[in-house]
């Protein structure tokens, strides 16, 4: 067995996709499935294989709830439009999205520098990793 198989790995795309959903959905509830669908729809309009299409709903589902518990979304304040169902980035999920965001030219290193920890989304993990000045 490899140590790679050892390691969490996140699909950057989706997480990618529900970051940018959640800095776009100020006055509607957040759909980690639709954006799943969605993703898998554009994954395929480029010839992308996308697999299971429930698999990948679940995901995103789950995805939520890690980015949500570890501190990179939360939820969206009254006075900004949230209604229990919405989030914001927190400054972790805003430097989540800086590093893994495809619009950025060199976004792949990031990526595997992430994919090389036991879990790049684990708080403390991805603070110190994003802190280093070469990665970010």
């Amino acid at each position: 067995m490899s140590d790679a198989t050892d390691k969490n790995s996140y699909d950057w795309d989706l997480i990618e996709r529900l970051l940018h959903e959640v800095q776009n959905s100020a006055a509607k509830s957040f759909a980690p499935r639709k954006y799943a669908e969605e993703h898998a729809a554009e994954k395929a309009a480029a010839g992308e294989s996308v697999g299971d299409l429930d698999a990948l709903k679940m995901r995103a589902a789950d995805l939520e709830a890690v980015l949500f518990k570890r501190g990179f979304i939360e939820s969206r304040p009254e006075e900004e439009g949230g209604n229990g169902e919405n989030f914001i980035l927190t400054p972790r999920g805003s430097s989540l999205l800086a590093m893994i965001d495809s619009s950025i030219p060199g976004n792949d290193h990031p990526r595997q520098v992430l994919d090389e920890q036991a879990d790049a989304l684990d708080p403390d993990t991805f603070d110190q990793v994003s802190s280093k000045a070469q990665v970010a």
